[in-house]
This record gives structure tokens, sequence and C-alpha cells, in this order.
């Protein structure tokens, strides 16, 4: 719940302003960006150098970050060479961008690499490469544009090559800010921009490839909205020009701040085009037009950020759990929100707890925030829970308050794998788990035990989630 300030409103509810923050931010040392424009083909060392060259020119100009647009690595002339250029992360070409950056002392955005999925299908990836060299962030596009109109003879499915990702990074600290990346296509998708505000951006990029149709009406108008939507500048990197006879770009690659303004703008071709990120004129701008503090998410809802962290992402060893602490080793998944672990006294095999991270006694005390990942969180575990154990069914309860059965005083979630008859009277559960933990000579199972089991679960979601 780090950069989090807890708000106490009408009926003491306790609402969560988000990592969006209107106060003063220290100003970085080096504020400048380069947002880059390239026209890329199916010849991956050609491409290299004309980043290369890019990455250069930004240094030169004194930029903290070089933003590359979607396909720097490549654009190929088929679905087929696509597929057969696309590489790991830990392939040849990614390895070289973490060089250039380690040699040159600077960060780089990735806009939209062709990473390796499978035989049929690769990942379009945005990295950020910080000056070490190190991969700090990685997001996997989202949204995949997929049209079928039979009638005009129009099939465009970039699902049937590109895997969909299926989580929000939260944004990258970088020398200019945090960062939320975004690939193309994203930028149509206001929620996700809002999110990413959300999570703490003063940044939000999109690297793209946008047609000559679409880019001619459509792409400075959006970007545009996005900056004034969320008070964030927006670093739009792009492809430009003639790629191959069936592939031509828009360009017109620019920097957009939180007011709406175009800051910096490539022209014709391939080059750069620096501009500052003054995050003091952020912070302004949303002082002035306090439009966060002014939703009324008591009529419509909130965005929400829903993605699981890595989990086996871990800040601490330890983590409160009402009067008990709950050892990391047990804990088999964590959001941002919430985590899951492993029982001391089971009613069942399988039977785990959800809990929200923060210490709440009530569920009346959760936040919608927390309420949404608690049980979604929940639902997953399930599911992983009746793989593991073979089951089609479960008991999933909630016991709020100590005359509801709780022992321990924080809100948590009852997760059971059920079989058939595994209750002479199937109720009889309910029973069970009020009085299972409160008997005298309870045998409570051992850490090594529940760690094993956490451990069993982990791969579990690795393989299957």
């Amino acid at each position: 719940m780090k950069n989090l300030r807890v708000v106490r409103g009408i009926f003491g509810k306790v609402t969560f302003v988000a990592r969006y923050s209107t106060g003063n931010m220290s100003q970085p040392t080096n504020n400048l960006v380069a947002v880059c424009q390239m026209t890329a083909t199916n010849d991956k060392e050609k491409n290299y150098k004309i980043v290369e060259d890019l990455v250069i020119q930004a240094k030169r100009a004194n930029a903290s970050i070089a933003f590359l647009p979607e396909g720097c690595d490549f654009i190929g002339t088929s679905k087929s060479e696509t597929l057969s250029l696309a590489e790991p992360l830990d392939g040849h070409s990614v390895a070289r961008y973490q060089e250039l950056a380690r040699k040159l002392n600077i960060w780089l955005s990735l806009g939209g690499i062709h990473e390796y999925f499978s035989e049929s299908k690769l990942y379009n990836t945005h990295l950020m490469i910080s000056s070490e060299g190190d991969i700090v962030g990685k997001y996997h596009k989202m949204h995949l544009f997929d049209v079928e109109i039979p009638e005009q003879n129009v099939k465009l499915m970039e699902s049937s090559y590109v895997e969909k990702g299926n989580s929000i990074p939260e944004p990258v600290p970088t020398p200019v800010g945090n960062v939320g990346l975004s690939i193309c296509y994203d930028m149509r998708f206001a929620e996700l921009a809002l999110t990413l505000a959300k999570m703490g951006a003063h940044v939000l990029t999109y690297p793209s490839a946008f047609t000559f149709a679409t880019g001619a009406n459509h792409w400075e108008t959006i970007l545009k909205a996005r900056a004034i939507e969320t008070q964030c500048y927006v670093v739009a990197a792009a492809q430009v020009g003639v790629h191959n006879p069936k592939r031509s770009t828009w360009g017109h690659a620019m920097v957009v701040d939180p007011w709406g303004s175009i800051v910096a703008q490539c022209s014709e071709g391939q080059g750069i085009a620096i501009a500052e990120i003054k995050t003091d004129y952020l912070c302004k701008v949303r002082l002035n037009m306090p439009v966060w503090q002014h939703r009324r998410t008591d009529l419509y809802p909130s965005m929400l950020n829903l993605s699981g962290c890595e989990n086996n992402v871990f800040d601490k060893d330890f983590y409160t759990f009402g009067q008990v602490k709950i050892s990391k080793e047990t804990i088999f998944y964590k959001t941002n929100l919430s985590f899951a672990f492993t029982n001391k006294k089971c009613v069942v095999p399988g039977h785990v707890l959800v809990a929200p991270l923060r210490e709440v006694k009530y569920f009346s005390e959760l936040t919608p925030e927390e309420v949404a990942d608690l049980f979604q969180t929940s639902q997953m575990v399930s599911k992983i829970m009746s793989h593991i154990h073979g089951t089609t069914s479960s008991t999933i309860v909630v016991q709020d308050g100590p005359e509801a059965g709780q022992t321990i005083t924080h809100v948590h979630v009852h997760v059971l794998p059920r079989r058939a008859g595994d209750f002479e009277q199937n109720d009889d559960i309910y029973t069970e788990l009020s009085n299972h933990d409160k008997r005298e000579n309870v045998v409570w199972r051992s850490e090594e035990e529940m760690s094993a089991e956490a451990s069993v679960i982990k791969s579990a979601i690795n393989e299957n989630i």
C-alpha cells in the first residue's frame, strides 16, 4: 500500500487516493526525453543500426530516455516471416539493446519488439531498459486489433499470431518520473490510461505503427485526449514511411504535455524530437484542474487495476494477518491489494485463505478496489485449487466478525475444494468451519508442511494461469 493516502469520508468510509499526485515532486536531474521516428523493415541488422543512430542522437541532445516505436526490431512482410524472426527476451537482439543502453548510459523504451511465445504466436512486448542495461519494465500488448466484416471482405485478426497480455504493470520509475507502458492500439482505451495514471504514472507512452488512414484522422486527437484526461505527459514514438509494398505508416512522433499541447514533434522521415518533462508543471495542472477529486465513483465505476504482481515478489519476510504473522514461504499468490496463503488447520484438503494486504477487521471496511481484488483473487485461487485436487465444486466463505465464527481479526475468505460425500450432510461444513480451530488439543500443521503446499500451488499457478 506504499504511496497511498488514506482518506476518511462520509460515514467513516475509507477510500484510497492512489499514487496519482498533485503535490510537489522532486525535479529530475535530467528531464529531457527523445521521441524517435524510424522506418523499420524485415532486415534486423539494418534496423539495429537505425536504432543505434537515433539513440546516439538522443544522447548527444542530453536526453535521459530515448523512446523507440513499435516494431523497432523489425516489421515483417508476412505473418510467417514475422513469427520466424521473433526472438526470446534472452536472445541476441535484446542483448544488443541492453549493451547499447549501458554503453551510452541512456535509458531505452523499446516500444514494441516481437517476443517469441510459441511456434504459432508471439508477444508484442514493450521493454524499458535502464542506463545500466537492465530490463526494469515489461508490458505485453493487451488490446489486439481483430475485425471481420464479411460483406466488405475485411478480416484482420491480430490475435491469430499475437498472444495478448493479461496484466497492467506498475509504472516504471525513471529519471523523468513514473512511466506507464502501453503500445499503439492501447491508446484507444481510456480505461487503461486512467488506470496507469491512478497507479502513479507521470508519463504515458504509446509507441506506434499507425496506418495513414487512421493516423491522419485520429493520431493527434487521441494522444491529446489521453494527456488531458489523465493529466500526464504522453510520449508517442512512431514508425514512418514505406516498410514494404504492403505496409506504410503515418509517423508524426510527438510529445504532448498534461494540458494537451504538443511540445515536440518529429518532421518527415527518420529522426528524433526533444522534449522536457516538467514535473512541476504537471503538478500545477493537476492542482488547478483537480478532476480526480471530483470523480463521482458513487455513480460510476472507478478504474481498478486487478492484475496481480509476480507471485514470488515480496517486500518483507512476514505479513500481518490479524493477530498473527504469515511467513512469505506460505504465501502462494499476491496482488497489489490481496494475498493468498496456506492454512494452519484445514477442514478439507486444499483449504486455503485469501485476505486483503491492508489490516481490515470487517468486510464493510474494505474499499471498492479491495473488494474487487479480493474476490477476483479468490476466484483464481478456487480455480487453481480445484485443478490441483481434481474437483469441480468449492465452498467459498467469508466469516465477518467473531459471531460469524471468525477467530482471526482480519477479514478473509476461506476457499475449500469439495468432493461428493466429504460430509454426511453437505452443510455440515459450516459447523466444522466454525469449530475446527477452537477445539482443545488442536493439531496444527507445521510451517514446513504449509510451505511445501504453497510451493506446489505456486507451480500450478505458473503453469496454468
